[in-house]
């Protein structure tokens, strides 16, 4: 694991947890000046993505266990807050689950939270795994993988998102052969428990409303009392398109206050 401190050393400290197949350099990429200028930026590449391809990714759990350490160690246990993008607000989840380190802050970013079973994640995995491995054997294979991302994201291939596309299949595609899948499955079958919270810690769900429903009743039964900051978009789409950038950043803010 690899953690990047940067950003604004005097304004209130705030983690960067990226999400399934990503660097926080990817996953935060164009909001990344944004975010500098006002937060003191602790940026977290999880084991498998710190830039060493000879070893996977682990398991969230113990992943979690050495962003914990980090925290205790280099900032006596306690941030302002926790951004988690996707599988990066399972990881913020988890963070207020054990609560070994306290967060005044909290934000899912339009995570998953899927729960399914072992057999049905290891099946999927393998085939996720598969998909990720041939993106890295040439141009074709690579595209495909984009078009893929696109319609699973379901937003515009504008020249903006195929920008971000681009690079998240040139970085996945480079990554161990087990890294994407053992990740994968972690996010698929999430060890989170219900009705979490922690006194002192708030937790904000930036909620994309096309995610459907479903997702609702998933934060409401993780969290307890959570803010729904609801946005009329898909997935995590402010991160790569521009038209939500800045509410995004505008609500993050206020809830930092």
């Amino acid at each position: 694991m690899k953690i990047t401190e940067t950003g604004n050393r005097s304004g209130k400290t705030l983690v960067l947890l990226p999400g399934t197949g990503c660097t926080w350099e990817i996953n935060f990429r164009e909001v990344l000046e944004d975010l500098k200028e006002q937060y003191h930026l602790i940026c977290v590449n999880y084991d498998g993505f710190d830039g060493d391809s000879s070893k996977p990714f682990t398991d969230m759990l113990t992943v979690t266990g050495k962003i914990e350490d980090y925290i205790l160690e280099n900032h006596g246990g306690r941030v302002d807050g926790a951004y988690g993008s996707s599988l990066g607000g399972s990881f913020a989840g988890l963070l207020l689950e054990r609560g070994r380190i306290h967060m005044d802050h909290v934000f899912i970013g339009g995570s998953d939270l899927d729960q399914g079973s072992p057999l049905t994640g290891r099946i999927m995995t393998g085939l996720v795994g598969r998909l990720i491995g041939n993106a890295g054997k040439n141009e074709k294979k690579k595209e495909k993988l984009k078009k893929l991302l696109v319609k699973a994201f379901g937003v515009d291939n504008d020249a903006e998102t195929n920008e971000f596309m681009e690079q998240f299949a040139r970085s996945i595609a480079s990554l161990h052969p087990k890294t994407v899948g053992r990740e994968y499955y972690s996010d698929y079958v999430t060890p989170l428990g219900n009705d979490l919270h922690a006194e002192g810690t708030r937790v904000h769900v930036i909620y994309a409303l096309k995610m459907g429903p479903k997702y609702e009743k998933r934060y409401l039964q993780h969290f307890r009392d959570p803010e729904l900051l609801r946005f009329d978009m898909q997935h995590e789409a402010w991160l790569f398109q521009k038209q939500w950038r800045q509410p995004v950043l505008d609500a993050i803010a206020e809830c930092m206050r």
